[in-house]
């Protein structure tokens, strides 16, 4: 048997390993009513997710109407703080990623996380979830600093790094994640089920995966 190609799998968390859209729709719209707008489906915000609770923020309020610089700090705070008190409720994991995880590991494959969500509400979601162990590292959208989040490579390099370095690839849903593996010079797939806000095929990933049951023949392929 031919030794796995990658000694590190990289994933992007929100659309890409968890389904947390509801919990982050939940956050949205209780900002949104707090500011007396209306609120937003599950199917608007999931395109919206990727970028960062700021930003899902400023596209919903925009969506809604506008706001000012001000009152978007102040319901950014609010926001933050349901979803803190609130991220695990209604995310669950992706079929099929669980059993691709114990796959990697059992080929000693490290695993890691590098998302645009905060460090602090990564680390709480999985710990949570009883995910965490799972994981060498876990980086933040915070993690390095300010304009080091992904499409930054910054972010990658430093996830390798504390998996204990070696090949690696990342697995992602948006065009930050292929952005951030290509400027960092790894291979890049794309998850077809995730939060898309444009066509799978136009995110330029190595390759797509419809199903996590693809992971590892396809990681294999690009190995």
């Amino acid at each position: 048997m031919h030794d796995f190609p990658f000694a590190v799998i990289g994933f992007d968390l929100d659309g890409t390993l968890l389904d947390t859209s509801r919990d982050l729709t939940d956050a949205v719209n209780h900002a949104l009513a707090e500011a007396g707008r209306p609120l937003l489906s599950l199917d608007v915000v999931k395109p919206m997710i990727g970028g960062g609770a700021k930003k899902m923020l400023e596209r919903s309020l925009e969506a809604t109407g506008g706001c000012s610089e001000e009152e978007t700090k102040r319901l950014y705070g609010l926001l933050l703080a349901f979803y803190e008190e609130n991220l695990s409720n209604g995310t669950v994991a992706f079929p099929g990623m669980i059993d691709a995880l114990d796959r990697l590991s059992a080929m000693n494959v490290k695993l890691a996380i590098c998302t645009n969500k905060f460090e602090r509400f990564a680390e709480k979601l999985l710990t949570e979830l009883d995910l965490r162990d799972r994981f060498a590292a876990v980086i933040g959208g915070d993690t390095m600093g300010k304009g080091n989040a992904k499409p930054s490579a910054a972010p990658i390099h430093e996830m390798i790094t504390r998996a204990g370095g070696g090949r690696a690839a990342f697995v992602g849903d948006s065009i930050y994640d292929v952005m951030a593996a290509k400027n960092a010079g790894i291979p890049s797939i794309a998850v077809s089920f995730g939060f898309l806000n444009q066509a799978v095929e136009e995110l330029g990933a190595d390759a797509i995966i419809d199903h996590y049951d693809a992971l590892i023949a396809t990681l294999e392929r690009l190995g």
